[in-house]
């Protein structure tokens, strides 16, 4: 997994199994899975950080924009909670 992307869509995976009437996922295996989602979500807040200072320039965790890849991440907007 070494993408945001492929982050989603493993944590998407997780959910479905969850729901699997036939053979869930552990809840122990499941709680691990988002507790480690976690994490690198809160590394791509980092990276975030770091291509406003950088201008731009990522480590390629947040998809850069292409034109093989018009749907990848292309500007970022940050919402305030109040």
């Amino acid at each position: 997994m070494d993408t945001i992307e492929e982050l989603r869509s493993h944590l998407f995976d997780t959910l479905r199994a969850l729901s699997d009437k036939e053979k869930p996922l552990e809840l122990d295996r499941a709680k691990a899975v988002a507790e480690v989602a976690q994490v690198i979500i809160n590394s791509a807040k980092v990276e975030v950080e770091h291509m406003k200072v950088s201008g731009g320039k990522g480590t390629g965790f947040m998809a850069e924009k292409t034109p093989e890849a018009p749907n990848r991440i292309t500007s970022i907007r940050q919402h305030i909670m109040k």
